[in-house]
C-alpha cells in the first residue's frame, strides 16, 4: 500500500526536537525523505529518520538569517532536486530560551506569573530587545524560510507549506505577549501567502497547537498550579503531545488536504469550545 508522502521531500525547520522532530519522524514513516534544519544538533532526529528507511540531511539553520535560510533551501535542492513540503517549526517561547535549559524557562514562568493581575504590567515591562528577538525567530524566521523555499516550489508549480502557529495567535491568555503577537503574525502571514501562491499550485496552511508537552514548555507544566490552571481550560483534560501536531501536519502535507489553503487547524483538546 502506498504511503501518503511516498517519494516526497520535506524540509522541517526546528527539526532537532519537539514538534519539529515529531514531524520529521512522522513524515519519514509515510515515505518522505527529510531535511532537518536547526541551530541545534539534529543527529538524533536524523537517526530516527534513517531507522524508518528514509534519507535525511541535517542543515544548520539560523532562522533569523536570510543567508542561512537560502543555504538551507539550496542544500535541499542540491541533495534531493526538489522540495515538496516545508514545515516552519522553529520558534521560541521567551527571549532567553535555550532548549533543555529549564532554569531559564522557570525564570520566564516566574516573570510571567509575577505580572498577572497587575494592570498594564505586560506593556510597561516590555524589553525591546526581547520583543525583537521573539518576533525575529518566530515571525521573521517563518517568512525567511518561505522566501527561500518558495522559488523551488514555484519552479515545480506544487508544494505544501505548513506554519506552526499557536492558540496564542487568537487568544491572549494562551501565551506571553511577544509570543502571542508573533504567532498572530504567523497566522496572518499564512493567509497572505495562501492567496499569493494558490494559482501556482502551492498550498499554505497553519497549525495552532494547544498546550503541548515539549522541551519548550516542560518548565511550565512541572508547576502543578500552572498545569492545573491550564487543564481547567482543556475539555479533554490532558496536554497534547508532539505527535498530535505531527499528525495534523501530515494531513496538511498530503494529498488528503488538496483543497485546503489559507486555513489554520487547532489540535488543542477542545480549548476553543469554551
Amino acid at each position: 500500500m502506498s504511503k501518503r508522502l511516498e517519494g516526497r521531500i520535506a524540509v522541517v525547520t526546528g527539526g532537532a526536537n519537539g514538534i519539529g522532530r515529531a514531524c520529521c519522524v512522522r513524515f519519514a514513516e509515510e515515505g518522505a525523505d527529510v531535511v532537518v534544519a536547526d541551530l541545534l544538533d539534529a543527529s538524533e532526529t536524523v537517526a530516527l529518520i534513517k531507522e524508518r528507511g528514509r534519507e535525511a540531511l541535517s542543515v544548520q539553520l539560523d532562522a533569523t538569517s536570510e543567508d542561512s535560510n537560502a543555504a538551507m533551501a539550496q542544500a535541499a535542492k542540491d541533495r534531493f532536486g526538489r522540495i515538496d513540503v516545508l514545515v516552519t517549526a522553529a520558534g521560541i517561547l521567551h527571549a532567553n530560551a535555550v532548549s533543555g535549559d529549564m532554569d531559564r524557562d522557570r525564570q520566564a514562568l516566574m516573570d510571567t506569573v509575577s505580572r498577572m493581575g497587575q494592570p498594564g504590567a505586560n506593556i510597561t515591562s516590555v524589553d525591546l530587545a526581547e520583543w525583537k528577538k521573539i518576533l525575529d525567530v518566530n515571525l521573521t524566521g517563518t517568512l525567511l524560510a518561505c522566501k527561500a523555499v518558495a522559488p523551488v516550489m514555484l519552479e515545480q508549480q506544487s508544494g505544501s507549506i505548513i506554519h506552526i502557529a499557536s492558540i496564542a495567535a487568537k487568544h491572549p491568555e494562551a501565551g506571553p505577549l511577544a509570543y502571542g503577537v508573533s504567532k498572530a503574525g504567523v497566522w496572518m502571514l499564512t493567509k497572505q501567502m495562501a492567496g499569493d501562491l494558490a494559482a501556482a499550485g502551492i498550498r499554505v496552511n497553519a497549525i495552532g497547537p494547544g498546550f503541548i508537552e515539549t522541551n519548550m514548555t516542560n518548565a511550565f507544566f512541572e508547576n502543578d498550579l500552572v498545569k492545573n490552571m491550564i487543564l481547567m481550560r482543556v475539555p479533554m483534560q490532558r496536554l497534547g503531545t508532539p505527535v498530535d501536531i505531527a499528525n495534523a501536519a501530515l494531513f496538511l502535507a498530503s494529498d488528503e488536504s488538496s483543497y485546503f489553503t489559507g486555513e489554520i487547524l487547532h489540535p488543542d483538546g477542545g480549548f476553543y469550545t469554551e
